[in-house]
Protein backbone atom coordinates (compact mmCIF):
# COMPACT_ATOMS: atom_id res chain seq x y z
CA UNK A 1 0.00 0.00 0.00
CA UNK A 2 1.26 3.43 -0.93
CA UNK A 3 0.33 6.56 1.02
CA UNK A 4 0.83 9.79 -0.88
CA UNK A 5 -0.36 13.38 -0.88
CA UNK A 6 -3.79 13.63 -2.49
CA UNK A 7 -4.17 15.64 -5.66
CA UNK A 8 -7.31 17.37 -6.89
CA UNK A 9 -7.67 14.44 -9.32
CA UNK A 10 -8.00 12.05 -6.34
CA UNK A 11 -11.11 13.74 -4.92
CA UNK A 12 -13.59 11.93 -7.23
CA UNK A 13 -12.11 8.62 -5.96
CA UNK A 14 -12.35 9.66 -2.30
CA UNK A 15 -15.85 11.13 -2.54
CA UNK A 16 -17.81 7.83 -2.92
CA UNK A 17 -16.55 6.42 0.39
CA UNK A 18 -16.70 9.87 2.00
CA UNK A 19 -20.41 10.02 1.06
CA UNK A 20 -21.09 6.46 2.27
CA UNK A 21 -19.33 7.13 5.58
CA UNK A 22 -21.33 10.29 6.19
CA UNK A 23 -24.58 8.53 5.22
CA UNK A 24 -23.81 5.68 7.67
CA UNK A 25 -23.87 8.30 10.43
CA UNK A 26 -21.68 6.32 12.82
CA UNK A 27 -18.41 8.24 12.88
CA UNK A 28 -18.66 11.89 11.77
CA UNK A 29 -20.94 14.81 12.54
CA UNK A 30 -20.40 16.14 9.01
CA UNK A 31 -23.38 17.07 6.83
CA UNK A 32 -24.99 14.19 4.96
CA UNK A 33 -26.10 14.28 1.35
CA UNK A 34 -23.41 16.67 0.13
CA UNK A 35 -22.63 16.83 -3.57
CA UNK A 36 -19.13 16.19 -4.85
CA UNK A 37 -18.36 19.91 -4.81
CA UNK A 38 -20.08 20.66 -1.49
CA UNK A 39 -18.07 17.93 0.25
CA UNK A 40 -14.66 18.84 -1.19
CA UNK A 41 -13.76 21.61 1.33
CA UNK A 42 -14.83 19.37 4.21
CA UNK A 43 -12.14 16.84 3.30
CA UNK A 44 -9.47 18.32 1.02
CA UNK A 45 -7.24 20.13 3.52
CA UNK A 46 -5.40 23.32 2.61
CA UNK A 47 -1.87 24.27 3.72
CA UNK A 48 -0.46 24.12 6.32
CA UNK A 49 -2.37 20.85 6.50
CA UNK A 50 -2.63 18.16 3.88
CA UNK A 51 -4.82 15.33 2.68
CA UNK A 52 -3.33 11.97 1.73
CA UNK A 53 -4.66 8.87 0.05
CA UNK A 54 -3.89 5.20 0.61
CA UNK A 55 -3.57 3.46 -2.74
CA UNK A 56 -3.59 -0.28 -3.29
CA UNK A 57 -3.38 -1.89 -6.72
CA UNK A 58 -4.01 1.52 -8.29
CA UNK A 59 -7.23 2.15 -6.34
CA UNK A 60 -7.76 4.75 -3.61
CA UNK A 61 -8.83 2.71 -0.55
CA UNK A 62 -8.54 5.31 2.21
CA UNK A 63 -7.71 8.90 3.02
CA UNK A 64 -6.64 11.09 5.92
CA UNK A 65 -6.52 14.82 6.43
CA UNK A 66 -4.26 16.47 8.95
CA UNK A 67 -2.98 19.79 10.17
CA UNK A 68 -2.93 22.08 13.20
CA UNK A 69 -5.73 21.48 15.68
CA UNK A 70 -6.17 25.23 16.25
CA UNK A 71 -4.66 28.37 14.77
CA UNK A 72 -2.23 30.68 16.55
CA UNK A 73 -1.35 29.59 20.07
CA UNK A 74 -2.91 26.18 19.52
CA UNK A 75 -1.05 25.41 16.30
CA UNK A 76 1.65 23.33 18.04
CA UNK A 77 -0.85 20.45 18.41
CA UNK A 78 -1.92 18.51 15.34
CA UNK A 79 -5.19 16.80 14.51
CA UNK A 80 -6.41 14.42 11.83
CA UNK A 81 -9.46 12.67 10.40
CA UNK A 82 -9.61 9.35 8.59
CA UNK A 83 -11.75 7.54 6.02
CA UNK A 84 -11.46 3.96 4.81
CA UNK A 85 -13.47 2.60 1.90
CA UNK A 86 -16.00 0.17 3.48
CA UNK A 87 -14.82 -2.58 1.12
CA UNK A 88 -11.31 -2.26 2.61
CA UNK A 89 -12.08 -1.88 6.33
CA UNK A 90 -10.33 -4.29 8.65
CA UNK A 91 -7.35 -4.71 6.29
CA UNK A 92 -4.85 -2.35 7.94
CA UNK A 93 -5.62 0.77 5.87
CA UNK A 94 -6.60 2.83 8.91
CA UNK A 95 -3.50 1.72 10.83
CA UNK A 96 -1.23 2.63 7.90
CA UNK A 97 -2.88 6.05 7.64
CA UNK A 98 -2.63 6.53 11.41
CA UNK A 99 1.07 5.68 11.42
CA UNK A 100 1.61 8.08 8.51
CA UNK A 101 -0.17 10.89 10.38
CA UNK A 102 1.90 10.34 13.53
CA UNK A 103 5.13 10.55 11.54
CA UNK A 104 3.93 13.54 9.49
CA UNK A 105 2.93 15.44 12.64
CA UNK A 106 6.29 14.62 14.25
CA UNK A 107 8.15 15.82 11.13
CA UNK A 108 6.09 19.04 11.10
CA UNK A 109 7.20 19.77 14.66
CA UNK A 110 3.87 19.28 16.43
CA UNK A 111 4.17 18.54 20.15
CA UNK A 112 1.20 16.18 20.15
CA UNK A 113 -1.92 15.07 18.27
CA UNK A 114 -5.45 15.68 19.53
CA UNK A 115 -8.51 13.97 18.16
CA UNK A 116 -11.46 16.16 19.12
CA UNK A 117 -14.37 13.81 18.50
CA UNK A 118 -13.89 10.02 18.41
CA UNK A 119 -17.31 8.40 18.73
CA UNK A 120 -17.14 6.20 21.84
CA UNK A 121 -19.30 3.53 20.14
CA UNK A 122 -16.72 3.26 17.33
CA UNK A 123 -14.81 0.43 19.03
CA UNK A 124 -12.47 -0.28 16.07
CA UNK A 125 -11.30 3.36 16.00
CA UNK A 126 -10.90 3.61 19.78
CA UNK A 127 -8.90 0.36 19.76
CA UNK A 128 -6.73 1.51 16.85
CA UNK A 129 -5.90 4.90 18.34
CA UNK A 130 -5.18 3.38 21.76
CA UNK A 131 -2.84 0.85 20.13
CA UNK A 132 -1.02 3.75 18.43
CA UNK A 133 -0.37 5.46 21.77
CA UNK A 134 -3.40 7.75 22.10
CA UNK A 135 -5.28 8.01 25.37
CA UNK A 136 -8.81 9.10 26.11
CA UNK A 137 -8.54 12.38 28.04
CA UNK A 138 -12.26 12.74 28.53
CA UNK A 139 -15.63 12.07 27.00
CA UNK A 140 -18.31 14.61 26.19
CA UNK A 141 -21.49 12.75 27.17
CA UNK A 142 -24.30 12.35 24.65
CA UNK A 143 -22.53 14.60 22.13
CA UNK A 144 -23.16 12.34 19.11
CA UNK A 145 -26.49 11.00 17.82
CA UNK A 146 -25.62 7.46 16.69
CA UNK A 147 -28.16 5.72 14.40
CA UNK A 148 -28.17 2.48 16.44
CA UNK A 149 -27.03 3.49 19.94
CA UNK A 150 -28.75 6.86 20.26
CA UNK A 151 -26.90 9.58 22.13
CA UNK A 152 -23.32 8.48 22.82
CA UNK A 153 -20.20 10.26 23.96
CA UNK A 154 -17.38 11.77 21.96
CA UNK A 155 -13.88 11.01 23.22
CA UNK A 156 -11.14 13.60 23.18
CA UNK A 157 -7.99 11.55 22.52
CA UNK A 158 -4.37 12.69 22.71
CA UNK A 159 -0.89 11.44 21.97
CA UNK A 160 2.27 13.30 22.94
CA UNK A 161 4.97 13.34 20.24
Amino acid sequence: MEIRVASTEDWPSIYPFYAVTMAEGRTYAFPEGQSLEEARPWWMEQAPGQTVVAVEDGAVVGSAKMGPNRPGRGSHIGTASFLVDPAHRGKGVGRALGEYVVEWCRAQGFHGIQFNAVVEANAPAVHLWTSLGFEVLGTVPEAFDHPEHGLVGLHVMFRRL
